[in-house]
């Protein structure tokens, strides 16, 4: 009569220890506190994983409650509440069968209401994947995820991105449990992998124990994304680019809003030459190391560490701080980055951007070195004009661009609508003063090649060298492989009123003057062509 009077709570004692692995989901302890029936053993914890790790995906499980056991009819049972992120919450009980007093392992154990023998299986619904929209409502992107398409034919990839099935079993199994079939395609690039959960939308579907029904959900396709993109420029920036390996960057002049990418204009990071003169003058400008009417010494050289860093094509070049920025005079602006010191030097950079998680998704961050990475005047030198381990995105020098169009207020690029909050990285002066200089350019420096008749455009061209001669080593030098060098061109329009910066990369395709700064005359046309609010607003 005692053991007989045993029994019952023996079970009760595994039922609960059952209880309390299959809570944690915890496989080795549910397999310790199971018997498999075939072998009268505990089972192995790979059978216990291929039997509840498939239900649970299946059910799209986030959390499974169980209760205490209680006895019913005869029988031991678990309450058990599961928590899913496609059904809601599914409230049951999970039906113990006992061995010696052990619970017997069974698929039926994984998840509330399922009967002896049963699994789960389920039956998609799908939702129709969101649309992309231009800030005009122009879709970028839509339809389903195996053929998504646009008005804008390939012009809104650089923007939009791709989407394919993941790699590798991990992903596909986590994107199963989410209620999506594992082989579903999903965004791998651009905005379509940025807001992948929100463009997909929520999933639905039928939920069944072997033949029987225990859920139903409806999918939820989610609102399409409205963006900051111009649908115009986004076109204009993709036929400017002409398929070369580069990128171009539109932004929004007054408040940073994306208004239009090409090519690798994220993710192309790349020594930005000559263009991050224009963060070395703002450096000088600020701590009053130079004014704009300051004059230097025409010369085709100069010489840091007794190493000589020259100007391109050996010119001598010089004058004013306007006319050297205006040529574009190595001479000048090395030997001034020594004089503007390294802590300045970096901190101005890292207040237009650099050195800052990007602010635009699937961006990568632009690095300038820190201060007491640059050891010597020679690598001092060649941060300055923009070379040696300065790594700049046609994105970062665009909002760099945008920082003096606004007066000295960086704003944050985005591409989603909302005001970004603008911080102040420049004085209203410095901005003022390196506005005229960039002006200069334009007007009868390196950058002529980028003035439009009926726009007067401000701008800053650069060349960077990408395989430096031994003698300088990591500094900018003359070469007349144009393979060996990028080409930049960073600006805005119109001078007076800016509406657009931009700033275009050309990898490996020469000088900045010659190539890059044609193809920014080529979108900013698009502004000249636009409606009379446009250029006026």
């Amino acid at each position: 009569m005692l053991q007989a009077a045993r029994g019952p709570d023996r079970r009760l004692v595994a039922a609960a220890a059952f209880g309390e692995a299959l809570a944690r989901r915890d496989l080795h302890a549910i397999a310790r506190a199971t018997v498999d029936p075939r072998t009268a053993r505990a089972p192995s914890v790979a059978h216990v994983a291929r039997t509840f790790r498939e239900q649970w995906l299946t059910a799209t499980l986030g959390r499974l409650e169980v209760g205490k056991p209680r006895r019913r009819d005869g029988a031991v049972t678990l309450p058990a509440v599961a928590h899913t992120r496609v059904f809601g919450k599914l409230r049951g009980e999970i039906r113990l069968r006992f061995a010696s007093n052990r619970v017997l392992f069974g698929p039926e154990l994984a998840f509330p209401g399922l009967r002896p023998g049963e699994r789960l299986r389920r039956q998609e619904l799908l939702p129709a994947r969101a649309a992309i929209l231009a800030r005009d409502g122009t879709p970028l992107a839509q339809g389903p995820a195996w053929a998504r398409s646009s008005p804008l034919g390939a012009a809104a990839l650089p923007v939009t991105g791709t989407l394919a099935p993941l790699d590798g079993a991990r992903l596909r199994e986590q994107l199963y449990a989410a209620g999506f079939p594992s082989s579903w395609p999903v965004g791998r690039s651009g905005l379509e992998q940025a807001f992948e959960r929100r463009l997909r939308g929520r999933p639905g579907g039928v939920l069944l124990a072997g033949s029987r029904v225990l859920a139903r959900a409806r999918p939820r396709p989610a609102p399409a994304l409205r963006t900051t993109i111009d649908a115009r420029l986004q076109r204009a920036a993709v036929v400017a680019l002409g398929g070369r390996y580069g990128g171009i960057a539109v932004l929004d002049a007054r408040d940073g809003a994306v208004r239009a990418l090409a090519g690798i204009a994220l993710s192309g990071a790349q020594p930005p030459g000559s263009t991050f003169k224009i963060v070395t003058a703002a450096a000088a400008l600020e701590a009053g190391t130079a004014k704009p009417e300051d004059r230097f010494a025409v010369a085709r050289e100069a010489r840091i560490d007794g190493v000589p860093i020259a100007n391109a094509h050996d010119e001598p070049c010089g004058g004013t701080l306007v006319e050297a920025f205006a040529r574009s005079c190595n001479s000048v602006f090395a030997p001034l980055g020594v004089r503007i010191g390294a802590r300045r030097l970096v901190a101005t950079a890292e207040r237009l951007g650099f050195n800052r998680p990007a602010p635009v998704p699937g961006a990568v961050t632009s690095v300038v070195p820190q201060a007491s990475e640059l050891r010597s005047p020679l690598e001092l030198a060649a941060t300055a004009i923009g070379q040696g381990r300065v790594l700049a995105t046609a994105l970062a020098m665009a909002s760099v661009t945008q920082a003096v169009a606004a007066d000295g207020e960086r704003a944050r690029p985005h591409v989603l609508p909302g005001a970004a909050r603008p911080e102040r990285a420049l004085s209203a002066r410095t901005a003022a003063q390196l506005k005229r200089m960039m002006r200069a350019v334009v007007e009868f420096g390196t950058g002529v090649s980028a003035a439009l008749p009926t726009v007067e455009i401000a701008g800053k061209t650069g060349t960077a060298e990408l395989e430096s001669r031994p003698q300088a080593a990591g500094v900018e030098r003359p070469v007349d492989d144009p393979s060996r060098t990028d080409a930049w061109f960073c600006g805005f329009a119109p001078y007076r009123r800016p509406l657009l910066a931009l700033c275009v990369l050309l990898v490996r395709a020469g000088e900045g003057g010659r190539t890059a700064a044609p193809v920014a005359r080529q979108v900013f046309a698009t502004l000249a062509a636009g409606p009379a609010s446009d250029r006026s607003r």
